[in-house]
């Protein structure tokens, strides 16, 4: 990647990274984790880490939302306030089945991302259509798969985590299609702060990951939950057919 351009996404579309203790190896780059194949018998444990540290994200992500926008209608910080409950639940989830099963804290690395590129937003509309609209929709879209996985294997402890994990992650991007489609309707600027916030968040996060890490991904688009979430039948099939056009791309 050019310097200067990696550069200027540095300084336009991230902000800095959250605080973390000594116990955590911080990257910036996909590339820099360890990433370890589906068949390693470590693999769980670092996803297990990664995850707890994305909750981590996730929770710090709706408190500054809160912190920032204190105007922001009622309804919408009661929504978010309950979401920062739901990712500090997700939180201990994850780091009690990563400990159970051998893991602690520290292990592996972990990425801020998220945070980075969330709080470089200035507005909460943007914020709300990149963490929930966006991330935590692709989160909608993995985790089904990962419950069927889970069960398939007799692990019902992973599968239920899992399972609550769906559900509040659907909650999360109803609240925010609700609040999104409310706000773009009483003021038509929105509608460009949204496309500025995703377009600056898409940007970040392939320098972050690489076309490598975007190319690897194997779920497909959970429909069900997708509508569910507050998508319109024509933004799911939309979504749909993005994902397998890029998965003809990569070849997988």
């Amino acid at each position: 990647m050019n310097t200067s351009n990696t550069n200027s996404i540095e300084a336009t579309a991230f902000a800095a990274g959250p605080a973390r203790d000594s116990r955590f190896d911080v990257k910036e780059r996909w590339s820099e984790c360890l990433n370890l194949p589906d068949t390693h018998p470590d693999r769980d444990l670092e996803f297990f880490h990664r995850q707890m540290n994305e909750e981590i994200n996730g929770m710090e992500n709706a408190a500054r939302n809160l912190a920032d926008f204190p105007d922001a209608e009622w309804s919408v910080r009661m929504s978010i306030a309950r979401q920062t409950a739901d990712e500090a639940r997700h939180v201990l989830m994850f780091r009690r089945i990563l400990e159970r099963r051998g893991g602690w804290l520290g292990r592996y690395a972990v990425l801020n991302f998220q945070y980075r590129i969330i709080t470089k937003i200035d507005n909460l509309v943007g914020r709300l259509a990149v963490q929930n609209r966006a991330f935590e929709a692709e989160g909608v879209d993995a985790v089904e798969p990962a419950i069927q996985k889970a069960r398939d294997a007799g692990d019902s402890e992973l599968a239920d985590l899992f399972e609550a994990q769906l559900a509040d992650e659907i909650g999360h991007v109803r609240f925010a299609n609700e609040y999104i489609a409310q706000a773009t309707k009483s003021n038509p600027m929105n509608v460009m702060r949204v496309g500025r916030a995703l377009n600056q968040a898409s940007e970040a996060f392939l320098s972050v990951m690489g076309q490598e890490a975007i190319d690897s991904v194997k779920y497909t688009t959970n429909e069900q939950g997708r509508l569910e979430a507050g998508f319109s039948p024509e933004e799911v099939r939309f979504a749909a057919a993005d994902r397998n056009a890029r998965k003809k791309h990569a070849g997988t």
